[in-house]
């Protein structure tokens, strides 16, 4: 496709969103429901057409020799097809987050200033891999009262389509303005023009891995909400509750590695090394854990890899865990700080002086108190689908659901009052 007819193709699509998004803001609570009912309805109805799609994107997959992790994503069954109409059902259960006042004053001069929450306008999401995210986008979206542009990656695209022209035809029957849902032609460049397109779009997700997030980021001239990355810890004091402390860390680095909630890099107060160091090795090493560790941890540990200066920085997505001894909680604090992506970090004592202050202390998007830092995610957060996870500081932060695809606006109420 010539440059010229891509960029009137992106430009005809950001136009029909920019439409639809004040349509789409205007549903109520009721109707957006309804529509949300039926993609459920027709998801479940079409599952052999989206998993024979889904079968060829795998065959295809195989064939250019993508990695086990990212066909694991990309593959569906019925049961994840089954998740995915529930996802979108739960989603009905949640309050409507639109036009909420969000505060309220009166003036001295009798002016009332309302704060209300209003949907954001057309978002567009830019994924890889997983096509669960082309329905969680768009309902989420839909339920906040935005119009999105979808815009997965080349190995999910017939999944991706076959679960698009579903929803879209169920939504559309059941009263979605058009052009609510869209997606981005499946070429390079269109990503470029995309991102270009601040005139119609409001805000641009990526979500994926750190090389397509810096991409993005390059190229928009539109307000984007990231994370880099997940380098995740947990730091283990001098107060811990030992057996507690391996629950966690096995659950946090074992369970499922390769997402970005899994803690990469352990931290263990000196004065307990001795004792724990032992037991903790011995559990990771049993759950098939490469261990990295600087020179203290090596002498308890001598089978362990030197751990290099990259080791503290990296998001490894595998079973390897970087680990260092620390002489006191302010160290660790200072460790997470320089070395982390204000992901998730946690701390496992019965100090509460000590919780506090790491708490208070370690600035990432979610800091946790005796518990595994896999908990960073929408739906255990009790937000039904997430739209992504933040490590951004405006406007949002962590797991974002529906109240994050919301921005807001004052309305202010008079009775002839004018300015002297």
């Amino acid at each position: 496709m010539k440059n010229q007819e891509l960029l009137s193709e992106i430009n005809s699509i950001c136009e029909k969103a920019k439409i639809a998004s004040r349509k789409v803001a205007a549903l109520s609570q009721f109707q957006k429901n309804n529509i949300l009912k039926a993609m459920a309805d027709a998801i479940e109805a079409e599952k052999d057409i989206i998993l024979k799609e889904n079968n060829s994107d795998i065959d295809l997959a195989l064939k250019k020799g993508l990695s086990l992790p990212m066909i694991e994503r990309l593959k569906l069954d019925e049961k994840r097809i089954n998740s995915i109409a529930n996802s979108i059902r739960e989603l009905i259960k949640l309050e409507d987050p639109v036009g909420k006042v969000l505060s309220s004053i009166i003036r001295p001069n009798g002016l009332k200033i309302e704060k209300i929450s209003v949907p954001i306008g057309v978002i567009t999401i830019i994924y890889e891999s997983r096509p669960n995210v082309t329905v969680d986008s768009a309902s989420l979206c839909l339920k906040a009262g935005n119009a999105v542009i979808l815009r997965g990656g080349s190995e999910a695209y017939k999944t991706n389509m076959a679960l698009l022209h579903c929803i879209n035809r169920a939504g559309l029957e059941a009263g979605l303005p058009e052009g609510a849902i869209q997606s981005a032609p499946q070429n390079r460049e269109a990503v470029k023009i995309l991102l270009k397109m601040n005139k119609y779009i409001d805000l641009v997700i990526p979500r994926g891995g750190e090389n397509l997030i810096k991409t993005v980021v390059e190229h928009s001239t539109i307000p984007v909400i990231k994370h880099y990355k997940g380098v995740c810890h947990v730091y283990v004091d001098k107060e811990a509750d030992l057996k507690m402390a391996e629950n966690i860390i096995i659950n946090a680095k074992c369970q499922r590695p390769g997402v970005c909630n899994a803690i990469e890099t352990l931290l263990i107060h000196r004065d307990i090394a001795e004792t724990f160091v032992p037991i903790i090795a011995e559990a990771l090493i049993k759950n098939g854990v490469e261990l990295r560790g600087d020179c203290e941890f090596l002498k308890f540990v001598p089978s362990a890899i030197p751990a290099t200066e990259e080791d503290w920085f990296a998001e490894y997505l595998n079973l390897t865990l970087a680990v260092r001894i620390v002489p006191d909680i302010q160290t660790a604090i200072e460790h997470i700080n320089y070395y982390g992506s204000q992901h998730s970090d946690c701390i496992v004592s019965e100090d509460q002086n000590a919780a506090s202050i790491f708490l208070n202390q370690v600035d990432s998007a979610v800091v946790y108190h005796n518990a595994s830092t896999r908990f960073t995610d929408g739906g255990e957060f009790g937000m039904g689908a997430e739209i992504g996870i933040s490590t951004d500081k405006l406007h949002a932060r962590g797991p974002m659901g529906l109240q994050e695809l919301n921005t807001y606006k004052y309305i202010v109420f008079g009775n002839g009052q004018c300015r002297k």
